[in-house]
């Protein structure tokens, strides 16, 4: 590991990001260019401290999953992202469908969509990143690790995980599911992430294997939910599915379903949110992506 050139890649491109280029308000009395420290570690879901060391060039090797959050938070390319691995003698990950790097420019994207709920999963429905909307709204995926990171595996294996759905929505919903992991394991038939994928949901699961063995098909592009939210009450919405050129990636966004009152409860959740942010410290406000 080389902790001087990491160092120095870190305070370069810190440096050379805005706050408006991350969706945070720019503040006051900012004595250098670029952002604080502080504000990548909170972007990036980790410690001022633990972010402050790597700065100078101290403290332990990155493991991929902070290099993966670092290399987010700091709206890196490709190629960037696979030298910030490389300074930390890790492996870049492959650049094929399965790639979970999230570029800047859905970063950005995601950015200005600050009064939408809105989050960029994989094919396999895995949470790469969401923004704060989506956070308030389905609660914050940040800290999940593993198989619980995917939509799916939690549905068929984790009963709480239904718990923001009514009930009488669950057979469907579950169904898109399957209906959708059977598009993207046709699609990537020669991949051996979808395959561990479906095989240890087809063990795990005898409601996911009745489902796969009725072998229905269909890409979700667009869907209904009904969110049961503990705050505000239940919101009818509306999920639109953005893809990647590749189709490896996906941009859901949560918009308010036409005729229902769930545009005021998404304002009010909005409001209950900022409500509960961080306290502002030198003008900036814990409003950031998870």
């Amino acid at each position: 590991m080389d902790r001087s050139e990491l160092a120095d890649f870190l305070r370069r491109r810190r440096e050379q990001l805005t706050p408006a280029d991350v969706g945070l308000p720019p503040g006051v009395r900012r004595r250098t260019p670029g952002l604080r420290r502080d504000e990548v570690a909170l972007l990036a879901g980790m410690s001022t401290d633990y972010y402050t060391r790597l700065e100078q060039s101290r403290g332990p090797r990155p493991s991929t999953q902070v290099l993966a959050a670092l290399a987010r938070a700091l709206r890196f390319s490709n190629d960037e992202r696979d030298h910030l691995y490389h300074l930390c003698d890790h492996a870049a990950p492959g650049r094929e469908l399965a790639d979970k790097h999230v570029g800047p420019g859905i970063m950005h994207v995601l950015a200005k969509l600050d009064d939408t709920a809105a989050t960029v999963i994989t094919d396999l429905g895995e949470v790469l990143v969401q923004n704060r909307m989506h956070t308030l709204l389905v609660g914050d995926h940040a800290n999940r690790r593993g198989w619980d990171r995917f939509y799916a595996w939690r549905w068929f294996t984790d009963p709480s995980s239904r718990a923001i759905f009514p009930p009488e929505d669950w057979d469907r919903l579950g169904r898109k599911h399957v209906a959708d992991l059977r598009a993207t394991a046709a699609r990537r038939s020669r991949d051996a992430d979808v395959t561990e994928f479906v095989s240890r949901l087809r063990s795990a699961s005898a409601e996911f294997e009745r489902f796969w063995n009725e072998h229905e098909v269909a890409v979700r592009i667009s869907d209904t939910k009904r969110i049961l939210h503990p705050e505000v009450g239940l919101i009818d919405t509306i999920c639109e599915t953005l893809l990647t050129p590749n189709e490896a990636q996906r941009l859901l966004v949560y918009l308010p379903r036409p005729g229902t009152d769930a545009a005021e409860k998404l304002d009010l959740l909005r409001v209950i949110g900022t409500q509960h942010l961080l306290p502002a410290h030198d003008g900036v406000q814990g409003l950031t992506l998870k």
